[in-house]
């Protein structure tokens, strides 16, 4: 009798408390980001099933260019969104719902060029350079570099922007432009496909010519790093800490996994965007400086980033330094 008694009270409390935790499990999390390194860790999260249990789906979203992410972020159709740094801090001063989890690209953008000599932007004087995004983070640094080297970009380069890193690629591969600026993986597609057969019987030697980072901390007497981008909470993501906190942890570990497991890494990212060769995602995880690091310990270098930003042109982070409430806590 007392058995069939404790039988009775487990069972009621499974199918009292079953509903209960499955209520608290969201039907759907979407993740975003672009072809680029900050988006590895999310294919990560995705492939290994890291967010599984707060989640009954847990979904990749692909953003090509700025346009498409501020789509993203105006719609709130995603959760957890991987995002430029600037564009983070712009679309909190314009009142867009989110708060910056962490940083984790600290440094991916390197001058590509035809001449092997190239080493400075002053070598670049007089020369047309392709480059991406027109007004975002790879032309703003550009811009910022050379003027703070005494250098005019609209008149001592010849500037041509493109819809994106892989466009500006295709022209070097295609002898139509002698130097890019590539954000990674783009400068690993561009030199693995150039050393490739039957590419390479008509394409250049091409080479690392200016390292961005190097170039940033030679100019700014500092470490040769950006605070380039990272993740935001929105949507779910945003209403509960405790989610994003966990979703923080979960990137951080999958970005470790990613730097131990380059092969691995560039044959997922791979099955979720196609256009990236695996080994040229491979290669790219040894040439870009990734650490996921928290937005408030990453404060100081935003602010530093922010207000070079702020001295060219306020309104490339909506015309003010984000206040405490874009940063999540730790």
């Amino acid at each position: 009798m007392a058995r069939r008694l404790w039988w009775a009270v487990c069972l009621s409390v499974l199918l009292v408390s079953a509903p209960a935790q499955a209520a608290d499990k969201l039907a759907r999390l979407v993740l975003a980001g672009p072809p680029a390194a900050v988006s590895f860790p999310l294919v990560r999260m995705i492939e290994s099933g890291a967010l599984a249990d707060v989640a009954e789906t847990v979904e990749f979203v692909l953003w090509r260019d700025p346009d498409q992410l501020r789509v993203l972020a105006l719609n709130g159709k995603a959760d957890v969104l991987a995002m430029p740094t600037n564009v983070a801090a712009n679309l909190y001063n314009k009142g867009v719902p989110l708060q910056l989890l962490n940083v984790s690209t600290w440094g991916m953008l390197w001058l590509v060029s035809r001449d092997p000599a190239v080493r400075t932007l002053a070598d670049l004087k007089g020369k047309e350079v392709a480059i991406p995004f027109r007004a975002d983070m790879p032309d703003i640094v550009f811009s910022v570099l050379a003027e703070a080297q005494g250098i005019a970009p609209k008149r001592d380069f010849h500037l041509r922007y493109v819809a994106s890193p892989l466009d500006a690629m295709q022209l070097l591969i295609m002898r139509r432009i002698d130097h890019a600026l590539l954000a990674e993986p783009a400068v690993s597609m561009a030199l693995r496909k150039t050393q490739s057969f039957p590419i390479s019987v008509i394409a250049p030697e091409l080479h690392r010519g200016v390292d961005l980072q190097v170039e940033w901390g030679k100019t700014f007497q500092r470490e040769a790093r950006m605070p380039q981008a990272g993740i935001v909470a929105m949507g779910a993501a945003l209403k509960d800490p405790a989610l994003a906190a966990r979703v923080a942890e979960a990137y951080a570990d999958a970005l470790v996994w990613c730097g131990d497991h380059a092969t691995e890494c560039g044959q997922a990212v791979a099955r979720h965007v196609p256009q990236l060769m695996p080994e040229a995602v491979a290669d790219s995880l040894a040439h870009s400086r990734l650490e996921a690091v928290s937005a408030q310990a990453a404060r100081a270098e935003l602010q530093f980033f922010f207000d070079r930003l702020m001295a060219k042109d306020p309104a490339l982070i909506g015309g003010r330094l984000p206040d405490d409430g874009f940063f999540a806590a730790p």
